[in-house]
């Protein structure tokens, strides 16, 4: 079972036994039984949970595996128009273009403040030229269009 689809049915579960409490607390206040109002905060909690699960099932989207790619974490991210990611080993030269394609394809436009609605992605190694110099090396550099998701390989 996939993620949304296990949070969804969750939701509706939750759903269900608010229901009950619902029910129950109703019952309690007619009754006015003494664990009445730890049964509002019970019942009002199982409706925030029921809710929760599904808004984050309706907005789940996993993530875009591509053939060929390799997980690279990312090391800068200025929530605009520029996301850096960075090579832990030596990767071949034919798992690059797959890599900097599956990470353009995961950039996710909402909440971005790219000015021209273009997001550069780069893909970078640490060049060890000496004891304690580095110099970074970008190998491939996406732009990805956020308007219609298009991407332009720059090597």
């Amino acid at each position: 079972m996939e993620l949304n689809d296990l949070v969804l049915t969750t939701g509706n579960w939750l759903a269900i036994a608010s229901v009950i409490f619902l029910s129950l607390t109703i019952v309690a206040f007619v009754i006015r039984w003494g664990i009445r109002f730890r049964l509002v905060g019970i019942t009002s909690f199982t409706i925030l949970l029921a809710f929760s699960c599904w808004a984050f099932g309706i907005s789940y989207t996993p993530r875009i595996r591509l053939e060929g790619a390799v997980s690279v974490p990312m090391v800068f991210d200025n929530g605009g128009n520029l996301v850096v990611a960075t090579l832990q080993d030596n990767l071949p030269s034919t798992e690059v273009i797959p890599t900097i394609r599956q990470l353009a394809l995961n950039i996710k436009g909402s909440g971005r403040n790219s000015p021209n609605g273009l997001v550069h992605v780069r893909l970078r190694s640490i060049e060890h030229i000496g004891q304690g110099l580095d110099k970074p090396t970008v190998l491939a550099e996406a732009i990805r269009n956020l308007e219609t998701g298009e991407i332009f390989l720059q090597s």
